[in-house]
């Protein structure tokens, strides 16, 4: 099966090649794109921190463009999503950062995808998040090279190579070298900084695109022991007294924590340094595009600048990130850049510098943010952005946003609330979102609300939510495979449990399998094995107590879309999977 050959022809096809910025005699620019990994807006010194260090991340914003009204999704794979095609994370398919809902379709145009029109080279090290199965990993979107973790974040149930290390997982950790496991030495964030720099090197004589996205500082917070005593003494809480900004009081063990990703921060600075200095040894650094950003905001409470919200929140807190960036070769001198931008918006901006057009059959939400860069006048100041952030899938007016130019209409109500139910923020005058004037602005509220409304009924309405990317069981691009917990739908919030009801989506080809059921832990009393795939279901006694691995062998299967569904049933329990081995040996 030549699916993701087909894929790329198919992309190919669609991009037309009419005007562009640059004449076809004039080099791409190299692309390197940095994202780390819940780093709220404040954990910089650049942004008011007076406690993390982190002076190169300061310099390189001090010396170039500073978008400072930058915006991404609440949580982690709908902004990567977002990033890699320029579209609403739900048109992509991706609506949650789990439960099955961080599998982005096959079918979206990758950056990866794109920059191949100008024959770059592409390598994305550390977080993908947007599927670990066939046909949605890295290499399968675009990517020459990848050295991964799985689901969204090392230590976590997804990826099944590092879980059971615990607080050792981000020390040398078995990852995902183009799909493959290798083990690697060192600490997770110099391992990917050094295979990025390798890359770079391998491909510093044609255009590249290097994807450098950071795990830190997400949990487990787990760090050198040489950055954290830097940081063992602070008052993370300390140091703004006189300051006029909302601050949420900080428990200890938020300071704890606060110290623990301060010196995470600090490492990935020191690796962003070593990066930067490969591209001056390498005569690199005129032509080389570089972006920095973070995911979404915080996951603890700490310093964030005086904004509401965290991680997950659609107040500002939770969506306004740091977005700098640089290309001498185009770019003179530094400058800041008020206008609304988003995640949304990078695709497009890499279309226009690098000289590669845009997919014709998608709709793109975002724009180039060159004219911007370059003081041309522009006419979307005032355009929308959309965020939402519930488990599973957008939940209609929880958790639920729209800004439009100075104004933001947020909602944390039930699906029939009037509009006084809503708050309303003039984000210019209330940065902080504080004063809430729905009240006062009852008919702004209300155009906002009806916009917010069609927005919501057109993305959840998208082919990617109705009709979501299956997992292909059987391909020779991955075989055998392993289906892991963070794709797992069925209960809501499943994780480490034991007993809850989970199955994947699949699209089977037809063959004789084994299969391997591994669980969580060791199966103390007798019970029987059942896999069910559709209308075919398969069961086996199982005798034999104290193993967690359930083998069933020669199991025929026929070419069917299906839900994958394992359990081990005994003594009235259902226990699920930590995940299922499929091998397709005829």
């Amino acid at each position: 099966m030549m699916i993701k050959n087909t894929i790329i022809i198919a992309v190919l096809s669609v991009f037309t090649f009419a005007g562009t910025l640059f004449s076809q005699e004039k080099t791409q620019p190299n692309v390197i794109i940095i994202i780390t990994d819940d780093q709220g807006y404040g954990d910089l010194g650049i942004t008011g921190n007076p406690h993390v260090k982190t002076p190169v991340i300061d310099k390189f914003a001090s010396e170039n463009i500073r978008f400072n009204n930058f915006y991404v999704s609440p949580v982690c794979a709908p902004t990567r999503s977002s990033l890699m095609t320029g579209r609403f994370s739900l048109r992509t398919g991706v609506r949650d950062t789990y439960n099955g809902g961080a599998i982005m379709a096959t079918t979206e145009v990758t950056i990866a995808e794109m920059l191949k029109q100008a024959n770059y080279k592409s390598g994305i090290f550390g977080k993908w998040h947007l599927g670990d199965n066939y046909p949605s990993r890295p290499n399968d979107q675009g990517f020459d090279e990848s050295v991964t973790h799985l689901s969204g974040g090392m230590g976590q149930v997804g990826d099944f190579t590092t879980f059971f290390k615990k607080d050792k997982s981000y020390f040398d950790p078995v990852l995902w070298h183009n799909g493959k496991t290798e083990s690697y030495e060192g600490y997770c964030s110099d391992i990917f900084t050094d295979q990025a720099i390798r890359f770079i090197e391998k491909n510093q004589q044609n255009p590249f695109f290097c994807y450098l996205s950071f795990n830190a500082p997400h949990t487990p917070l787990q760090v050198p022991n040489k950055y954290y005593e830097m940081y063992k003494d602070i008052d993370p809480a300390s140091g703004f007294e006189k300051d006029n900004r909302p601050f949420v009081e900080m428990t200890e063990k938020n300071k704890e924590d606060a110290r623990k990703v301060y010196a995470m921060v600090t490492n990935i600075d020191d690796n962003i340094g070593k990066l930067f200095q490969k591209l001056d040894d390498l005569n690199l650094t005129k032509n080389t595009l570089v972006i920095f950003m973070t995911d979404n905001g915080p996951q603890q409470t700490r310093y964030i600048a005086g904004m509401r919200g965290r991680k997950g929140s659609v107040f500002r807190g939770g969506v306004r990130v740091p977005f700098f960036m640089r290309l001498p070769s185009l770019f003179n001198g530094e400058k800041d850049i008020e206008t609304t931008a988003a995640h949304i918006d990078i695709l497009p901006t890499l279309s226009e510098i690098c000289n590669v057009n845009l997919p014709t059959d998608k709709k793109i939400d975002g724009k180039s943010l060159l004219p911007l860069i370059q003081d041309k006048t522009v006419d979307w100041e005032n355009r929308s952005l959309f965020f939402y952030w519930t488990r599973r899938y957008p939940e209609l007016y929880n958790n639920i946003a729209l800004q439009k130019g100075s104004y933001k209409l947020v909602g944390h109500n039930d699906y029939n609330a009037e509009i006084e139910d809503f708050e309303l923020f003039n984000i210019t005058e209330d940065p902080y979102e504080q004063n809430n004037i729905v009240i006062e602005k009852r008919n702004i509220a209300k155009e906002l609300k009806s916009e917010l409304d069609t927005y919501y009924k057109e993305l959840i309405g998208s082919e990617n939510i109705i009709n979501p990317q299956s997992i292909i069981v059987g391909s020779e691009h991955e075989n055998p495979i392993i289906l892991n917990r963070n794709d797992a739908s069925g209960a809501r919030g499943i994780w480490s449990q034991e007993e809850i009801y989970g199955w994947w989506r699949v699209k089977i080809t037809e063959g004789t399998y084994n299969v391997k059921f591994k669980f969580i832990k060791q199966l103390e009393t007798k019970g029987q094995m059942y896999l069910e795939t559709g209308a075919i279901i398969n069961q086996m006694q199982n005798e034999v107590v104290g193993i967690d691995i359930i083998e069933m062998k020669n199991i025929e299967l026929t070419n069917m879309n299906c839900d994958l569904l394992p359990f081990y049933s005994t003594k009235g329990k259902k226990i699920f999977p930590f995940w299922v081995e499929l091998e397709k040996i005829n």
